[in-house]
């Protein structure tokens, strides 16, 4: 019997996947427990139109991300800090400085951990760092930290 995953079966399949299984494994465990449906043309008709609108929500995500891009190449962050003899910081600038800066000053709402920042910032001066929007687009923001 053909049948469409509605969830993760371990060993057996993946949520939105069509595969052939036993009837017997099919009617007994798989639909009485809502693990899976039936693969009857209208199921099947009902899969595609999720698995279309799936694709163009993430062609939407896409497109955003890289307007959100854009956006961001255009600005510049300012962070104040308190700074000794060489311009060397008391401390440093992490990834969340810059992502309560970013919703401070611009409203960009962009998680700390999409900030890809290797080490922190310890020093006066701009910096050119990588966030990371998609999985596909990838965003520098510059960073100006100036002395308090």
């Amino acid at each position: 019997m053909k049948v469409i995953f509605t969830q993760d079966v371990k060993g057996k399949g993946k949520k939105g996947e069509v595969k052939n299984v036993s009837d017997g494994y099919a009617r007994n465990y798989l639909l009485k427990n809502n693990l899976a449906q039936e693969a009857t043309p209208g199921n099947m008709k009902a899969l595609e139109a999720k698995k279309k609108k799936q694709q163009q929500q993430a062609e939407e995500e896409k497109k955003e991300a890289e307007l959100l891009k854009n956006e961001l190449a255009d600005s510049t962050i300012e962070i104040k800090a308190k700074s000794g003899d060489g311009g060397r910081l008391f401390g440093s600038i992490t990834s969340k400085h810059i992502a309560d800066a970013l919703k401070k000053d611009y409203g960009y709402k962009i998680d700390k951990r999409k900030i890809e920042l290797d080490t922190p910032i310890r020093s006066l001066g701009y910096t050119n760092v990588p966030v990371k929007l998609h999985p596909e687009v990838t965003g520098t923001i510059k960073v100006h930290v100036v002395e308090e």
